[in-house]
Order: structure tokens, then C-alpha cells, then sequence
């Protein structure tokens, strides 16, 4: 994506189901599950580096040992600095009295992350300050083991006054109102309640300390999470460690944060994408399954493990922007569906080329683009491999035509280059323009001049900004005839509150484009209208998206076209055309992954609905706020 956009964050877990001896007797160091822990945030490093976090956890270890162990930080190279920290404490432990690295109680009391509980964090900040104290895990910490609650994940909520107020009601005074606050202390609140219904249960036939073993062992954990997550609307993939040594991974009702599982005798491992726990663990792939939505994955104190409903499942509108831009693309089923996104485009292309593959030149960017420009590349091939045939049988072509028809290759050149590591998307405004135009470099002397089309495909086209003021300006300066810009996705409308950092409408290229196109056909009083409706219902419980009204004035190709003319460079003397991939070629190309509301508008949650007509009524108010 030649624009980035911040996005999901990654999660990592795992829980060792055996006594950390057997690990160290089996694989000859007790760095098994450190070691693990590390190849998946590794594997995961795409989703986050604005801060990385760990925690780990002991099981049963004697009072007084610190048996909960964190680590965060937001500094450059965040996952090597983390595990650096981690192998120190591991080296100190050395030079104490008694040491020994093949005796895991000794090492559990007296060096820390040794413990058979894993949590690790990749996060991409959507808001607010980049600090330390943003960064999961967080820890809510307590005298009583079973009461201690370490939480990570990767979410938005939706509904976070909501929540604030909810926690009110009970009774608490929340120190920041934040979506991760009021979750932590939303589910924290019904562990406490948990463990104080076991309590009273036994207090009058047992002593205090004799109770904690019963409280650990009878938690209903689905019980609580059920409580904890029944008032929750948003996109999310939870992990919590509970001091006592159990651990659960809740998922949201719709799937749209994902959340994959190994387990096998040895481990209960959980990660955001499957590339992760495939290279930690050398798993098949069909070893990996989904964490269902709507269901928690509890791992008890003793290493049983179930998946149990905390929510009531809903229609599946998993992310598709995970197979478009945002996971790995080594995963096997993503690089078929970004290989078909290319494909799907092939007949869109051929009508801006006007089908003169002869004098086009195909290319990419970013990176990120390169498989769906295979893809690409593959549906030409399909395309001429057909024409080829229909030649032959019907045309019956001289051996020179034939000899020529059969060596014809499509012209493929890497014509745009990122030559500077530079995070455009973090730039404030007014520097951003500045910024985006020394981001990349092009090639030149391989395009014939005022002969050759070029068609660069990109996996989305957000703001525009950088095709603008760079990209379209360095390709123009190769003296093409037209420059055709591909997107392997459709066109972003709507605002994302599911995990994706694209709150403001006015941000997004084809919402200008519409609003242009009002301007165009004299119904800039739409806007009030819409305005005013979204304003009138905007405390309604259930509340359709009004700004798809606007959009609905308007065919999908008028918005292209308007788009096109936004982008344009002035000065700009080659011919532009911009595509954009289809919503259906979409699910077409990615079927499991059918959460499009950034395309369509159609949120899966009322939340969502809330969400997009608040952001258009800041955008009407001039208000540069997020809308959640």
C-alpha cells in the first residue's frame, strides 16, 4: 500500500500443558517456550512496531516468588530489545548461588519468565500518544493470585462511552476513558465477582487459605467472560492470563479480528495470523483452525483446555482487508486470493489499454503489491493463451504472424522503487506532502515515449496523497502516452472502528471525489440533509448508515473517474485512468473474508452505523476528531 494506514495489532500465546521439566528434559532448555514465543512475534512484526509487550507467568510457585513477569517498550527494534531483556535476566540468574538450568523449580523461583504461561504484543497505536503506557500487556495486579488479570489484544471498541458509564454503574471510578481501560476493568470487575461467589461459598467451612485452592480450581470462567463481554461492540481478538495459571482467548461474535489455534499435547499456542505458529511449530497448515467467533478458548490451571460460546455467533465478516494488505502474504490461502485479486482485474485493464498489450509495460507498488501483480501477470497469460487459440483455429495466420503471435511476451519493468525508510503516515499535515515526495525513485530509458501505456497496480488507493504529489509525478516524467493506476481493492469510503486507524471521511479520496461530484450535479444540499437526518437519530439504538445516500447518487465508474481528476499532478501531460477492483470480484477472490464495510458502508454492528454517522457529522461541524 503506497499510503499506509496504522492497522491491527498481533497477539501471541501460548500455555505449556506439561511441568516446565518436561521441557527441559525433552528439548534441553528451559528457553522452549521464550524461544517459540519469539519466531511469532517475529512472523508478526508486520502488524506493530509502536510497541512491543510480554508477560509470562508461573504456575505454583511457593509465596513470596514473583510469579508475574512484563516487559514493554516503544523503542526502535522493539521485539529483539524485549527478548534481549528477557536473555539477561536468564544470564543473571547464572551467577546466583545454586544455579542450575536443568532444574525447573530452581529456576522458577529464582529467575524470572520461566513460567509456563506466554503472552506476547505487537501494536500499531490507531490514537493517542505513542508512550510506554499504552503498550500491552497490561497488568491488573492483586494479593490473591487468582484475582491478577494480564490482558493484550487487538481491538476498537465501538461503544467505549458505553462502557465508561457502565463501569460507573458498578460502582468504579475509571482513571482514563479508553477502549482498553474499559475493557480491562470491565472484565476484571466479574473476576473479582467470580472469585468472591467461591469465596463466600466455602468461607464458613475452610479457612481463608484453604479456600484459594477451591476458588482456582471451581472459577466458571465462561461464566464470567459471559458477564464480562455481553455489552462489548467492536472487532476484537482477546488474550487474558489469570495469575492462578489459567489463561482464555475470546474472539467477537462477527469474527472480524482474527485469532488462529495449534494445540496438541505439549501446547495450547494462539497467534493473528497462521504463518506465525506455522514456522514456530513446523504444523501443517489444516493443523491450524480458527478461534470461533463469539467463543472463548479457556485454558484451565491444569492444562485442559475447551472452546466454549461467550457470545451469540453472528453472520462471519472477518477483515478482508487481512487478505488484501494486512497479513502475511506467505500464507498459502492469502497468496491464492491476492494472486486472484489481480486476476479478477484482468478485463478492466484490457479496456483502459484499449487492448494494445504491445505498447503497455506492466509494474508494481509497493512490495506488498507484487503477488496480486502475479496474479495479474497470470490472467494476461489466461487472456492470450485463449486469443492465441482463437487465432489459430479461425484465423488460420501465416507461419510469420504465428511465429510472432507465439513469441509475444507482455512488457514487465520495476518502474517505481521505494528508496527511503520513510513513515509517511506518522507525518503531521502539514509536512506529510513534503515527505511523500522523496519516498520513492523511478526507472528510467525503458518506456518508449509518447507510445508506451503504463499500468502500475497498488493494493489500495486510500487518500490519494502519494499518487499526487509523487508517484504520478515521476511516472509522467518517463513521457508515457497514459498511465493506467490499479487497485487491488475497491474504493475506501467509509470510516474503519474495528482495528484500522481511518476515522475521518474527508481523508479518503473517494469520499472527495463524491463530494465533488455533488458540487458537479448541483446537489450540494444533500449534504445538509443527510447532516441533519444522522443528527436527528444519532441517539437512536439501531440507525442505518446515512452516508450512503450521498454515495448513491453515483455509479461506481463515476466515482473512479472523479477520482482520477482529483489525483492528477498539474502539469501532468500523459492521459490517467485509475480502476479500481470490484466489491464482487472481491468476495469472489477472498470468500472467507467477506467484511467489507469500508467499501459498502454495511457495518456488522450497530456500533459501526453510529460510528460513520458520527464521523460525517464531525466532518460537517469541521471537527478533527476521531469518531469513536
Amino acid at each position: 500500500m503506497s499510503e499506509q494506514i496504522k492497522h491491527e495489532c498481533g497477539i501471541a500465546h501460548i500455555r505449556l500443558r506439561k511441568p516446565l521439566q518436561y521441557y527441559i528434559d525433552k528439548y534441553g532448555s528451559h528457553t522452549y517456550a521464550a524461544n517459540k514465543l519469539y519466531i511469532m512475534m517475529q512472523k508478526q512484526s508486520n502488524r506493530g512496531q509502536d510497541g512491543v509487550g510480554v508477560a509470562n507467568i508461573k504456575i505454583d510457585v511457593p509465596p513470596g516468588t514473583r510469579y508475574i513477569s512484563r516487559y514493554r517498550t516503544i523503542n526502535q527494534q522493539p521485539i529483539p530489545e524485549i527478548f534481549t531483556k528477557i536473555s539477561k535476566k536468564y544470564e543473571k540468574a547464572k551467577k546466583k548461588e545454586g544455579y542450575n538450568a536443568n532444574d525447573a523449580e530452581w529456576l522458577k523461583q529464582n529467575c524470572g519468565f520461566t513460567g509456563e504461561l506466554w503472552m506476547g504484543h505487537l501494536r500499531y497505536g490507531t490514537h493517542g500518544k505513542n508512550s510506554i503506557e499504552s503498550c500491552h500487556p497490561f497488568l491488573r495486579q492483586n494479593n490473591w493470585r487468582s484475582r491478577n488479570l494480564v490482558m493484550a489484544g487487538n481491538f476498537n471498541m465501538t461503544n467505549v462511552d458505553e462502557l465508561f458509564d457502565l463501569l460507573i454503574d458498578l460502582g468504579q471510578h475509571p482513571k482514563e476513558k479508553t477502549d482498553t481501560v474499559t475493557v480491562m476493568e470491565k472484565i476484571g470487575h466479574f473476576l473479582d465477582e467470580e472469585n468472591q461467589r467461591i469465596f463466600d461459598k466455602y468461607k464458613k467451612r475452610m479457612s481463608n487459605n484453604e479456600a484459594t485452592s477451591y476458588i482456582e480450581n471451581e472459577m466458571d470462567l465462561q461464566r464470567m467472560l459471559k458477564r464480562s463481554f455481553r455489552d462489548f461492540d467492536g472487532g476484537y481478538a482477546m488474550v487474558g492470563l489469570l495469575g492462578h495459571g489459567a489463561s482464555f482467548v475470546v474472539r467477537d461474535p462477527h469474527g472480524i479480528r482474527p485469532a488462529f489455534k495449534y494445540i496438541d499435547d505439549e501446547v495450547v499456542v494462539v497467534a493473528s495470523e497462521k504463518q506465525a505458529i506455522k514456522a514456530a511449530f513446523n504444523v501443517n497448515y489444516e493443523e491450524i483452525t480458527d478461534v470461533a467467533p463469539g467463543h472463548a478458548l479457556i485454558v484451565e490451571k491444569n492444562g485442559d483446555w475447551d472452546e466454549v460460546p461467550v457470545r451469540k455467533q453472528k453472520e462471519m465478516k472477518a477483515c478482508s482487508f487481512e487478505r488484501i494488505y494486512f497479513s502475511r502474504g506467505t500464507d498459502p490461502e492469502i497468496y491464492q486470493e491476492r494472486k486472484e485479486l489481480g486476476r479478477l482485474l484482468i478485463p478492466q485493464i484490457l479496456k483502459a489499454i484499449n487492448f494494445d498489450l504491445k505498447n503497455t509495460v506492466f509494474s508494481y507498488i509497493p512490495n506488498t503489491a507484487e503477488i496480486s501483480f502475479l496474479g495479474m501477470m497470470q490472467g494476461l497469460d489466461e487472456y492470450l493463451l485463449k486469443k492465441r487459440k482463437e487465432v489459430i483455429i479461425d484465423g488460420k495466420p501465416s507461419l510469420e504472424d504465428l511465429e510472432s503471435m507465439l513469441s509475444f511476451q507482455p512488457r514487465v519493468e520495476k518502474l517505481v522503487i521505494k528508496d527511503a525508510k520513510l513513515r509517511t503516515f506518522i507525518a503531521d499535515d502539514n509536512s506529510r506532502d513534503e515527505m511523500v515526495a522523496n519516498v520513492y525513485d523511478t526507472t528510467y530509458e525503458v518506456i518508449k515515449k509518447g507510445v508506451d501505456t503504463l499500468v502500475v497496480i497498488d493494493d489500495s488507493i486510500v487518500r490519494g496523497t502519494t499518487l499526487e504529489k509523487s508517484i504520478l509525478k515521476m511516472l509522467d516524467k518517463l513521457s508515457p502516452k497514459k498511465i493506467v493506476i490499479v487497485s487491488s481493492a475497491p474504493q475506501i469510503r467509509y470510516p474503519d472502528c474495528y482495528g484500522i486507524d481511518m476515522s475521518k471521511v474527508k481523508e479518503f479520496v473517494a469520499f472527495r471525489a463524491m463530494l465533488d461530484l455533488l458540487k458537479d450535479t448541483y446537489q450540494e444540499e444533500k449534504l445538509e440533509e443527510v447532516y441533519h437526518k444522522a443528527l436527528a437519530n444519532f441517539n437512536a439504538n439501531k440507525q442505518p448508515n446515512y452516508v450512503q445516500e450521498l454515495y448513491n447518487q453515483f455509479d461506481y465508474e463515476q466515482v473512479s473517474e472523479k477520482i482520477t481528476e482529483i489525483v492528477r499532478p498539474e502539469g501532468m501531460q500523459a492521459e490517467l485512468e485509475v480502476i479500481y477492483q470490484t466489491v464482487e470480484n472481491l468476495h469472489k477472490a477472498c470468500p472467507k473474508n467477506l467484511g467489507d464495510w469500508y467499501f459498502t458502508g454495511d457495518y456488522p454492528t450497530k456500533g459501526g452505523m453510529r460510528v460513520v454517522n458520527k464521523a460525517f457529522i464531525n466532518f460537517m461541524e469541521g471537527k478533527e476528531v476521531r469518531a469513536y
